[in-house]
């Protein structure tokens, strides 16, 4: 299974608003962090705004941010998401028109696999992605202050 490039965006847009969770972020510096063009990125955050993922904010001071908690983000949300309108193989779409529907047994196994994709992925939540991911960290969080608050917060919680 191949994901689009639109959801392995909106993967990394949270991601970075999960980093960086005390502020409103900035298309521009979201943009320049995982390598994405505005515009591109423009359209995956209307979507996730619309999806519920995230809250936008108009304006000079503008931006977007988490609008539930990254621990309460499922991955597997947000790929369905992103991917429910793009059918894995023509049998699953509105309008096929391969010769061998209702006789193929083969799209059953595929409809399963794909289900099993998602419910893999549906347990797995934003906030474990993200959490004391020194390395991520260090590439996506728009200022050092967000860099030495996470590092003092994973520190708290590490064992002693």
């Amino acid at each position: 299974m191949r994901l689009t490039t639109r959801t392995n965006l909106a993967l990394r847009t949270l991601m970075v608003c999960a980093v960086n969770p005390d502020r409103i972020v900035r298309k521009t510096d979201v943009a320049a962090a995982i390598n994405a063009s505005e515009n591109h990125l423009a359209q995956v955050v209307n979507q996730l705004g619309q999806s519920g993922f995230v809250t936008t904010l108009r304006g000079r001071h503008g931006g977007f941010s988490l609008a539930r908690p990254a621990g309460e983000i499922s991955v597997g949300e947000v790929f369905r998401a992103f991917e429910a309108d793009l059918p894995f193989i023509e049998c699953f779409s509105a309008d096929n028109t391969c010769p061998l529907k209702g006789v193929c047994r083969m799209s059953g196994h595929l409809k399963r696999a794909v289900e099993a994709f998602y419910a893999s992925l549906d347990p797995v939540m934003l906030g474990e992605l993200v959490h004391c991911n020194e390395g991520l960290e260090a590439i996506l969080a728009l200022d050092e202050g967000t860099r030495m608050s996470s590092a003092a917060r994973c520190a708290q919680r590490e064992p002693a």
